[in-house]
């Protein structure tokens, strides 16, 4: 019982210091991702010393970068991957290998021996994912080209994490050429297939039956599951967990489901990540910058000025626009999580003293929390200098024709088909796995999940997207979905199906501008047919049909004018207007010539 008394408590303190510390954060304009790292320094050894070991927590930490991999694989489909080829051999290839050369060489100039050159240059020649990730999205600088080539470079240094982790035992003074196993390459070979096939050919079928059974709880843990399983098996294998994560992602981004994965993984991925940033600041070690201060801060001015140097070559190289080189430049010049592994590894292989990888170590820490300090200027000062765009109100700004339909029954069906026989191709939502494995044989892009939910929305695109048609069978459902747009997406645009009249007044006083009653026109229509038939004049059916519609809107237009303040005049009103509609029949009667064209 005291044990589980210890984990509340440390759960606690890990979220009280976040919400305070990025409330504190966001109030100054530095950003989430700095209130972290300040929690992590406040609550750890040289803060308050609430938490003790850090250790405990920075392992699972490490979960929140798996998680984001995932979900950022999930958004990046294999053809835009195959598509990026060249950008991530020609931009990774050159950040990765222009940084381990400038680093080293610096350092082997500088009298440092030659294995921890090498070593060194490795480690911090990789940056943040997760820190240079974080702001590029608040900023919406992913659909930039700055933004595109900083993810494939971070794409790349994630791969390029598995040879460097695959040399550090030959350059060891403990690894010897021994440590190579072709028993372990063989074994790391065997969990990427695995992943590959399984990902394709097992995960989709599972969530498939999952779906039907309606227990979302089910669905999210095993949404849980696949991420975890697959970091567990490639780390298991030597190689990175967030590698494993983000080609889980990218199998699953064509799937039906990836809107609904996405909204269950997508709460767990923001606590993992934070408590990551608060594992990164509980480690900073400041005795270290005590003990050798010029040392390390020689170590982070180097970096910057080494790694910074390279990115700027590059930018110029790729022809990036001028404003966007100074984030390009902020976001990857900084050290990465990845750096804490290579420089542990590289201590136990005796390929670094453990003092220098110590130094290395407080240097990238001090690195990355100085990042978001560094993207504040470049805010408040270098943005409005070059004239850059403002990227958060470029990204509220919906993109033009995109289009979401809930539902995809009867009407969602017909509307769909429209839309996409005109050149729309809108993204649907319906709740019936089977009805969506149908649907996406024909063609449609439609995605599993209850499009009233608002986190799904967002995986879904509403924040970017210019209309909603809401064509749900649900009555209730229509209206909850309307009034979570209407409240969370002002500028998205609302066209409902309405059950009936009533229905109708409901979902304009909720704000909706374009409503249609689902069986109104084939109403019409079926009249029109049965009185050609019945009376043999079809174009005095027409005629009648028509009166009628003029009839109807009027009657719409004043019943909705006192069904909230005087609802009892509806039966007055709606007899008044059926009178009226008499006699503009009896009238059209009267006036009509005889079917056989004869006086």
């Amino acid at each position: 019982m005291e044990h589980g008394n210890a984990f509340l408590i440390q759960a606690s303190i890990y979220f009280a210091a976040a919400v305070v510390a990025v409330l504190a954060a966001h109030r100054l304009g530095l950003g989430a991702v700095a209130g972290y790292l300040l929690a992590g320094i406040a609550i750890g050894p040289w803060g308050f010393r609430l938490i003790a070991n850090v250790d405990d927590v920075r392992h699972f930490a490490e979960l929140g970068v798996v998680f984001l991999l995932f979900v950022i694989g999930l958004e990046l489909e294999p053809r835009r991957l195959w598509e990026m080829r060249a950008r991530l051999l020609s931009l990774g290839l050159s950040q990765v290998a222009g940084s381990i050369a400038a680093i080293s060489g610096a350092a082997w100039l500088l009298g440092v021996d030659p294995r921890v050159a090498v070593v060194a240059g490795m480690a911090l020649a990789l940056s943040s994912t997760a820190l240079a990730l974080a702001p590029l999205k608040e900023r919406g600088g992913l659909t930039t080209r700055g933004g595109q080539a900083s993810f494939a470079i971070l794409l790349f240094q994630d791969l390029a994490v598995i040879p460097m982790l695959a040399l550090l035992p030959l350059i060891g003074t403990r690894g010897g050429g021994s440590a190579f196993s072709w028993q372990g390459l063989g074994f790391a070979l065997a969990v990427i297939v695995v992943t590959l096939v399984g990902g394709h050919f097992v995960a989709r079928p599972v969530f498939r039956h999952i779906a039907r059974t309606r227990q979302r709880e089910v669905f999210t843990a095993f949404a849980l599951l696949l991420v975890l399983g697959i970091a567990l098996g490639f780390e298991a294998a030597g190689l990175s967990m967030a590698l494993g994560a983000f080609l889980a992602g990218v199998l699953l981004a064509e799937s039906e489901y990836r809107h609904e994965i996405e909204a269950a993984v997508e709460p767990f991925k923001g606590l993992l990540l934070g408590l990551f940033f608060i594992s990164v600041g509980m480690s900073v070690d400041f005795g270290m910058l005590l003990v050798r201060p010029l040392v390390v801060l020689g170590i982070i001015a180097g970096l910057f000025t080494l790694k910074g140097t390279v990115l700027w070559v590059i930018a110029q190289v790729a022809r990036l626009p001028a404003a966007e080189r100074p984030l390009f430049i902020l976001i990857l010049a900084q050290g990465g999580e990845f750096a804490f592994v290579l420089l542990g590894l590289g201590q136990g292989f005796g390929a670094m003293p453990a003092e220098t990888a110590h130094a290395i170590t407080l240097a990238v820490a001090l690195s990355m929390l100085a990042t978001p300090f560094l993207l504040l200027i470049h805010d408040r000062l270098l943005m409005p200098r070059l004239g850059a765009p403002d990227a958060a109100r470029a990204q509220d700004r919906p993109e033009s024709g995109a289009v979401i339909i809930a539902g995809l029954g009867r009407m969602g069906q017909v509307v769909a088909r429209l839309l996409h026989a005109s050149g729309v191709s809108p993204v649907v939502l319906d709740d019936d796995p089977d009805h969506v494995e149908q649907c996406r044989k024909f063609g449609f892009r439609v995605f599993y999940g209850d499009a009233t939910r608002l986190d799904l929305l967002h995986a879904a695109g509403a924040d970017s997207a210019a209309y909603i048609i809401i064509a749900l069978d649900d009555r209730d459902a229509t209206s909850q979905l309307a009034r979570t747009c209407r409240k969370h997406f002002p500028r998205l645009r609302v066209i409902a199906r309405a059950r009936d009249m009533r229905h109708l007044f409901d979902l304009r006083d909720i704000g909706v501008e374009a409503i249609e009653r689902e069986t109104f026109h084939s109403s019409l229509k079926l009249g029109e047919i049965a009185l050609t038939l019945i009376g043999g004049d079809a174009a005095r059916a027409r005629r009648i049909v028509g009166a009628f519609e003029a009839h109807d809107r009027e009657v719409l237009a004043q019943l909705y004018e006192v069904h909230r303040d005087a609802p009892d005049r509806h039966i007055t009103v709606s007899n008044e207007l059926r009178d009226q509609l008499a006699t503009t029949l009896r009238e059209d009667r009267s006036h009509a010539p005889p079917r056989d064209g004869h006086a």
